[in-house]
Order: C-alpha cells, then sequence, then structure tokens
C-alpha cells in the first residue's frame, strides 16, 4: 500500500480525480483512503474544491440557441395537425449535444487549470527547498566568521592587481576556511582567481573564488604557512602559476 507522503506528493489524489490512473493505481488509491481518515479528508476537500471550481467556471447555452429551437418546434406543431416526434427528439438531442460539448470544452479548461495550478506548487516548493538550503549555509558561513576563535585575513593585491582585495576568515579549530572574494575584480570568461597555502615551500590547492559570491568556502589546509591566490585558466589549474600571483598574505 502506497503511504500517504507519496500519493500526496505524486499527485495521486489529482489523478484519481481526473482518472488518469492506471487499474493498480486506482486500487492502491482507494486502499489508501479506506486506512487513513486524514487522507480521506484531504480527498474529500480537494474533490469538494475540483467541483467547485468546475461549476464556476461552467458556460452556460446561449439564450439565443434554445429560442431558435422552441420558435421551431411551435412552428412545426402550428403547420401540422401530429407533432413529428422523431424530429423534436432528434433537436433535443441536438440542444443536449450542445450543451455537453460546452461543458466537456468547460472542464478541459478546468482540468488544464488544475494541472497548472499543481505545476507551480511544485516549482514554488523547489524553490522554497532552494532558499531553506542556502539560508542554512549562509548562516552557518557566518557563524564561522563570528566566532572568536576565526582571525580574519585581508589580501590586498600587488602591483599585478593593485586595486584587488579579498577577506580570509579562517578557524584552525574547526578547521574551516571561508573567503569573501568581492573585492577581487572581475575577469573574463576564460580565467577565474585560485586560492593556494604554502605549506613547506609546496602549493596546496584550496579551491577556486568565483567573483559573484559574498562567501566561498574553501578546504582548509593544515600547517598552512600562507595564503595565495593567483589567475589561472577557468576551471583551476593543478599547480599555481606564479607569475599570476596577485596577493598573498602571511598566517
Amino acid at each position: 500500500m502506497r503511504n500517504k507522503k507519496d500519493i500526496v506528493e505524486e499527485g495521486l489524489l489529482e489523478k484519481y480525480l481526473l482518472d488518469e490512473l492506471t487499474a493498480e493505481e486506482v486500487e492502491k488509491v482507494e486502499l489508501a483512503l479506506a486506512h487513513d481518515p486524514v487522507l480521506k479528508e484531504k480527498f474529500q476537500l480537494l474533490e469538494a474544491d475540483f467541483e467547485k471550481m468546475a461549476f464556476e467556471n461552467a458556460i452556460a447555452p446561449p439564450v439565443a440557441v434554445k429560442s431558435k429551437l422552441i420558435t421551431r418546434l411551435e412552428r412545426s406543431r402550428v403547420k401540422t395537425l401530429s407533432p413529428n416526434w422523431l424530429w423534436i427528439a432528434a433537436s433535443l438531442a441536438a440542444l443536449f449535444l450542445l450543451s455537453t460539448l460546452w461543458m466537456f470544452t468547460n472542464w478541459q479548461s478546468t482540468k488544464n487549470e488544475l494541472n497548472s495550478l499543481k505545476n507551480q506548487s511544485v516549482v514554488l516548493q523547489e524553490r522554497l527547498e532552494e532558499l531553506e538550503e542556502n539560508y542554512a549555509l549562509t548562516n552557518n558561513r557566518l557563524q564561522i566568521i563570528n566566532s572568536p576563535a576565526t582571525i580574519p585575513f585581508v589580501l590586498k593585491g600587488n602591483e599585478k592587481a593593485p586595486d584587488s582585495r579579498a577577506v580570509a576568515f579562517v578557524n584552525h579549530t574547526n578547521k574551516l576556511v571561508v573567503v569573501n572574494p568581492r573585492g577581487l575584480p572581475s575577469l573574463p570568461k576564460h580565467q577565474t582567481y585560485q586560492m593556494w597555502s604554502d605549506v613547506e615551500g609546496e602549493m596546496i590547492n584550496m579551491g577556486l573564488l568565483p567573483t559573484d559570491k559574498d562567501l566561498v568556502t574553501l578546504k582548509y589546509i593544515d600547517h598552512a604557512e600562507s595564503l595565495n591566490i593567483t589567475i589561472e585558466p577557468a576551471g583551476g589549474n593543478d599547480h599555481p602559476t606564479v607569475e599570476q600571483l596577485i596577493s598573498a598574505v602571511t598566517l
């Protein structure tokens, strides 16, 4: 038996109302409704909303069509002593068919509107989850920056980039490094900034520094003696381009 969460998230209740499920899925949904009062109540509310939407959007047949049909029936009855019941039945059937066609068209419109609302709901849910994830990440970085154990280091640009500036926040206790790269000038698309730790003369990659972010979490390197920023090809490099070193600070 499908659980309530799967049924709701996969939109099986809406598909059940729209008769879009397979026989096997129908059986599973009906079994879940029979055993889950909360799910059944949610289904009843959805069914009521759906019916309300359908009636609110229903289109009545034009008065002119009905009036013309009645006039034709009256004329026929005046001309002949015995009504042509077959013709009358056919006319009524035509009126019923016309009404049914309008109702079907309106039903399709309501169905499409419901599906559109469902898709919008999914997009909004995904956006909300993304915002919550970004908030949690930003909050974690701010806690690191504001920690008494965190030490800020300002990396000023050298003669190759005199206007550049970045701030690195290093926490040796938690072994975390967060960098604010907003002060680094923008680069062409084929280049990127990359940070390195100097450990006993060996430059170890800490990660890339995209300039479109306020805070970037980089790899913490044990026993680092300095932090260094170079300009590298897009995607980064496995070793620093020394002649493109633009900033360094001793830890």
